[in-house]
C-alpha cells in the first residue's frame, strides 16, 4: 500500500465513523474538561511534547503516554437511546441558527467566558504577572490567555453552560496557571465539598474542607494520579452555580516552572466564593 491509498483509506474508515452522542453525566463532564485542557496543553508544547493528527479535516492529539484527544461537540443532542428520530440542534446562536457544536463563538454566552476571563485576570495576586498571547493571535492558537463557553446540557427547557479561563501566571523565570471553571445551576455536580472537589475534570486528591464566612469549600490540596495541578478548590453556591478554582507551578513543558504556587490554601478557598467568578 503506497501513501496515497493509506490516505484515501483513513478518510473513508473516518467518514463512516458516527460520533457518539455527549453524554449527561458527572463523568462526562469531567472527561470532556480535561480533554478541552489536555489539548490546549499539548498544542503549546507540540515540538517535544505531542503529535498532531489532520485526516479529512479531523483533528486529534496524540499524547506521549498514547492518548489520543479529539474535540468534543461534533454532532447534535440526541436521546439517550441513540435514536435518530429524536435528535435535538445545539442551542441557537445570536444569528438565530443552531451551533455547529458545543462551543459558543459569539452571543451572551460567549461573552461570559470573555468575562470570567478577564476576572480571573484581575485575581492574578501582587508579585506576579499575567502575560498575554502575541496582538492577533487567533484564539484556537492562544495558551496564554484562553476562554471557552461550553454547552452542558439540557434540562427541562433549561439549557446548561459551563465557562472556562485559563490564565498563564509568571514570576521571575517560572511560568504556572490560573483557572476558573463556572457551571451554571442545573448542574449534576455534587453539594458535599470535598466530593465537589474530587468531580473537577474526574480528577483525585488528598482533600479537606476550608470554611470561608458561613461557607464550605472543599480543597484538593495534593493530587494523586494525575500531576496537571497542583491544587483546586470546589464551592457551591446556595442558588446552585458551581465555582472551582485550580493552579499549577508549570504551564506547559517549554517553560520552568514556578517556585511557588500564586495562592495559599486559604486563599484558593476564598476566591471559589468570590463573587466575581458567580455568574449568573
Amino acid at each position: 500500500m503506497n501513501e496515497q491509498e493509506l490516505r484515501e483509506g483513513l478518510r473513508s474508515e473516518m467518514a463512516g465513523i458516527t460520533p457518539p452522542p455527549p453524554l449527561s453525566t458527572e463523568a462526562t463532564l469531567g472527561k470532556a474538561r480535561r480533554t478541552h485542557f489536555r489539548r490546549r496543553a499539548v498544542l503549546a508544547s507540540l515540538g517535544s511534547a505531542a503529535v498532531v493528527l489532520a485526516v479529512a479535516g479531523f483533528a486529534a492529539v496524540a499524547t506521549p503516554d498514547g492518548h489520543v484527544y479529539q474535540p468534543a461537540g461534533q454532532g447534535p443532542l440526541a436521546s439517550p437511546d441513540g435514536s435518530e428520530e429524536t435528535k435535538e440542534p445545539w442551542p441557537t446562536g445570536p444569528d438565530g441558527q443552531p451551533q455547529e457544536d458545543r462551543t459558543a463563538r459569539a452571543g451572551s454566552k460567549y461573552d461570559q467566558g470573555v468575562h470570567l476571563l478577564t476576572e480571573a485576570v484581575s485575581a492574578v495576586p501582587a508579585g506576579f504577572t499575567a502575560p498575554e498571547d502575541p496582538p492577533g493571535q487567533p484564539a484556537e492558537q492562544r495558551t496564554l490567555r484562553t476562554n471557552q463557553a461550553q454547552f452542558e446540557d439540557r434540562v427541562g427547557d433549561v439549557d446548561v453552560w459551563s465557562y472556562f479561563s485559563s490564565v498563564a501566571v509568571a514570576q521571575g523565570k517560572g511560568t504556572g496557571r490560573v483557572i476558573v471553571e463556572v457551571h451554571d445551576a442545573g448542574n449534576p455536580l455534587p453539594t458535599e465539598p470535598c466530593a465537589l472537589a474530587q468531580q473537577f475534570w474526574g480528577m483525585r486528591g488528598e482533600c479537606q474542607v476550608e470554611t470561608v464566612g458561613t461557607a464550605q469549600v472543599g480543597v484538593v490540596v495534593r493530587p494523586t494520579g494525575d500531576e496537571q495541578l497542583d491544587q483546586w478548590s470546589a464551592y457551591r453556591h446556595p442558588d446552585g452555580v458551581v465555582v472551582f478554582v485550580a493552579q499549577a507551578a508549570r504551564l506547559d513543558e517549554s517553560r520552568p516552572a514556578l517556585t511557588k504556587l500564586p495562592f495559599s490554601v486559604a486563599q484558593l478557598a476564598a476566591l471559589a466564593v468570590d463573587e466575581r467568578f458567580h455568574l449568573k
